[in-house]
């Protein structure tokens, strides 16, 4: 999926040269005036960064930042100020700001920064949505294939499993085949991996 780069900055112009800075490079992009704005068209759903105005009316950039955080929105943060201070860098980098450009920055910067941003985004979006299909096939399973499952996620083999549900080793067995099946794992090691990444002890 394409990744998209929205720039937040109520500085008109500025805005409009850091979209047509991004457009000239392939890339899709969609500028905001406002924090508010930005969150009233809604959090993209696709890899994504913000380029991010430190102080704006209303709604500072710090303040988006914050806000997203508490409502475990993951966006990569490019901030771009011409009020940069120590104190104010280290607040946003400490908070998982990708980078903090003072203005006036170099095209280039900006766009390492931007692509080292869309980088991070796209790895956690994959995991993300790979989990969330797994979480989907997982629904397949019936209330003994989770109980065998969890289980295996402790780390037992299939006699133990067998001895502490009270059921024979080939009954275990057969259930732990057909989870193996309905969560498309490609072998044992991959088996394990789904196991775990579900979580269901």
């Amino acid at each position: 999926m394409k990744p998209l780069v929205v720039v937040v900055d109520d500085d008109e112009g500025l805005r409009g040269a850091v979209v047509d800075l991004f457009q000239s490079v392939g890339l899709d992009v969609a500028g905001y005036s406002s924090a508010a704005a930005f969150l009233a068209a809604g959090v993209p759903d696709r890899p994504s960064c913000l380029v991010l105005d430190v102080r704006m009316p209303e709604e500072s950039g710090l303040e988006l930042q914050a806000r997203l955080k508490s409502a475990n929105k993951c966006l990569p943060i490019v901030f771009i100020t011409a009020h940069a201070d120590v104190s104010m860098s280290v607040r946003a980098m400490r908070q998982g700001a990708i980078n903090f450009l003072p203005k006036p920055f170099r095209d280039q910067d900006l766009i390492d920064a931007v692509w080292e941003a869309l980088r991070v985004d796209r790895d956690r979006w994959t995991r993300d949505h790979r989990l969330m299909e797994l979480r989907r096939l997982a629904n397949d399973l019936t209330p003994r294939e989770v109980e065998i499952l969890k289980a295996v996620d402790r780390g037992l083999l299939n006699k133990q499993i067998a001895h502490e549900l009270g059921i024979a080793e080939i009954t275990v067995k057969m259930h732990r085949s057909s989870a193996f099946r309905k969560l498309r794992a490609t072998n044992s090691s991959d088996f394990i991996q789904k196991v775990k990444a579900l979580e269901l002890g």
